[in-house]
């Protein structure tokens, strides 16, 4: 999938690319239909709310999911990314975000390069997020928000939630945030909220400010959040665990436009479990960054 010149300029300014409806409602049943069975199971890579059995976060799915493995390499995702970095891609990180229906607890507002850059030691903001909607996405149920522009400003200082919620964050102040959201237009456009139906996607800068609020709607909005390195930019850093910031810098390889309806065949090196050393970490340099 290519871009229009159009589409490349509005990245350049908003820091965000929507494309409403881009997956069929049976490309989406394919991935929906795996989720379930996801969240049931008791691993690390399953991270709940606080106080809750609602799963906040699922991690590394395209490792040992079928249909999540396929999605990691549609060229509907990857290609875009690719075209607006220049450069082959690896998979940072694979997220599925339950935001369940009543419990889902909100995001707070946060760079995602500025966790990868204070975490992972990632080099450059050469990375993008892919966020997928598996569920319709309004108002109500906790819609992601992003303030317009303010991808422009860097890599912004954070501190270090650990608190809020059951996921560690680099987050911002409310006095920062109320600065970006006047610059990008206060109350005309400050914050902007796409939002649309099951299939839909939004490519957005790793630097832009974005946050969602928890959903107190009797719907649920899960979303797939990939986040899609450079591979000369990977990371230099194992601080956290294989699941979250993954370690194998192989360019993706993307499979047929149609690969989520035909099954196309994918490796799936976690099938059976995932290996101990998944859980290791460590604050040394890599040899080759040291």
């Amino acid at each position: 999938m290519k871009l229009t010149p159009e589409q490349k300029v509005h990245f350049d300014r908003e820091g965000y690319l929507f494309f409403p409806g881009l997956f069929s409602s049976e490309e989406t049943k394919t991935l929906v239909d795996a989720v379930p069975a996801l969240y049931a199971r008791r691993e690390a890579y399953n991270v709940r709310e606080k106080g809750s059995e609602a799963v906040r976060t699922n991690f590394a799915a395209h490792l040992y999911s079928e249909p999540f493995a396929r999605l990691a390499r549609h060229p509907r995702m990857v290609e875009p990314v690719e075209e607006l970095l220049g450069e082959k891609l690896y998979m940072h990180q694979y997220k599925i975000n339950g935001k369940m229906a009543f419990e889902g607890d909100v995001w707070q507002w946060h760079q995602d390069y500025g966790t990868w850059k204070n975490d992972d030691l990632m080099p450059e903001a050469r990375a993008m997020n892919v966020a997928i909607f598996l569920d319709d996405v309004n108002e109500f149920n906790g819609p992601l928000m992003f303030i317009p522009g303010s991808h422009k400003e860097g890599v912004i200082e954070a501190r270090h939630d650990l608190t809020t919620t059951s996921y560690p964050l680099w987050t911002l102040d409310n006095d920062l945030i109320r600065q970006l959201v006047a610059r990008a237009g206060d109350k005309h456009g400050g914050i902007v909220s796409p939002q649309g139906p099951a299939g839909s996607m939004i490519l957005f800068h790793s630097c832009l400010v974005h946050a969602s609020t928890s959903n107190l709607s009797p719907w649920n909005r899960v979303s797939v959040y990939l986040s899609l390195c450079a591979v000369s930019n990977h990371i230099r850093r194992h601080k956290r665990p294989e699941y979250i910031a993954h370690r194998d810098f192989t360019s993706i390889k993307c499979l047929p436009d149609d690969c989520l309806l035909k099954n196309s065949p994918v490796d799936l090196p976690w099938k059976n479990g995932m290996p101990a050393s998944a859980l290791e970490t460590s604050i040394e340099l890599l040899t080759e960054a040291a």
